[in-house]
């Protein structure tokens, strides 16, 4: 089947378009993206503001018309942490709803975890033993670990690169000093986290998945995009280090010329590495596997159960909840 998902991130609304099917891995056809900035939307009591959320129905209208041309039975919209935790979120949503006939679905965080582990426990098989994983996103940042296709400890955290940029780092470039406090209050931040996340077991292989990842892994020496989704690559702490050490002196608009780097991320990218940074040093990893596949996809491949699950003598497998499923914080 052909199947759109519409992701309402704290940056962009992406719509990815894809042909799947039971026991086959999903092909994307196409890929529309808008920068919106939701996040940077919000007046000071923390909800979308009437403009933000004019050009976000806007949005979902044009995207929800695209699916519909491309062929698509099915789309999957949700939302991750902007409209999660605007205070309107409700009303947003009902606006939407009304006049797009679209129901825009909020994932918790710990939704988000889970449904991206499946998709590394899928993308690297049973073969790959315990996996973690570490997933930054604009507004938060997600952990998981485990041995199934449920992991067995999901953590999302508000540390995301979008929300430490406005918190922190304002200043263009952000300055030696600022770098340096962020990065002494984020290693204390993560100190509990960590030891929740690896309680159940030390991991096989250590993921990192997301735009940030796999933009930091490019920008120290990964195979760009052009290679292919299967091309090996790698995210080292030292690499990492010395990236940090480079790109904090430069501005966005400087950021923005380095290869893989899009404009629309250069503001952030300093705040994501360090994010990336931390954990990596929280969890005690020396190096990160970038995989292609993330949350998308693991809605994806969450559908495709869901339905195989619906049909006569069928269990639920795994505890991973659908997409109109919720887990619980």
């Amino acid at each position: 089947m052909r199947l759109g998902v519409l992701d309402v991130g704290s940056n962009t609304v992406h719509l990815l378009v894809v042909d799947a099917h039971r026991g086959g891995h999903p092909m994307p056809m196409s890929s529309t993206k808008a920068t919106l900035r939701l996040s940077e939307n919000m007046d000071d009591h923390g909800r979308i503001t009437p403009g933000g959320s004019a050009r976000l129905t806007s949005t979902i209208t044009e995207f929800a018309s695209i699916a519909k041309t491309s062929g698509c039975v099915q789309l999957m919209p949700f939302a991750t942490s902007a409209v999660r935790e605007a205070t309107n979120s409700d009303e947003v949503l009902a606006r939407i709803r009304h006049d797009t006939g679209v129901d825009l679905r909020v994932l918790t965080g710990v939704d988000e975890a889970r449904l991206t582990f499946l998709a590394v426990r899928r993308w690297y098989g049973w073969s790959a033993g315990r996996i973690l994983n570490i997933d930054i996103g604009g507004g938060s940042l997600e952990m998981s670990n485990g041995c199934d296709e449920a992991p067995d400890a999901a953590l999302s955290l508000p540390l995301g690169a979008g929300r430490l940029t406005r918190e922190w780092l304002r200043e263009d470039p952000p300055g030696k000093r600022r770098v340096a406090v962020l990065r002494d209050w984020l290693e204390a931040e993560l100190v509990v986290p960590a030891k929740q996340l690896v309680e159940p077991g030390r991991p096989d292989l250590a993921v990192g998945t997301s735009k940030t990842f796999r933009t930091l892994a490019r920008l120290t020496g990964a195979a760009p995009s052009s290679a292919g989704p299967r091309e090996r690559r790698i995210l080292s702490s030292s690499g990492l280090r010395q990236l940090i050490a480079f790109i904090s002196r430069m501005t966005a608009a400087d950021r923005a010329e380095l290869e893989g780097v899009s404009s629309d991320r250069s503001q952030q990218l300093v705040a994501g590495a360090l994010v990336a940074e931390a954990s990596m040093r929280a969890l005690s990893l020396d190096t990160l596997e970038i995989c292609p596949w993330a949350l998308r996809e693991g809605l994806i491949l969450r559908k495709l159960d869901t339905d195989l699950d619906s049909e006569p003598g069928a269990g639920c497998p795994n505890g991973v909840p659908g997409p109109t499923e919720t887990v619980s914080q």
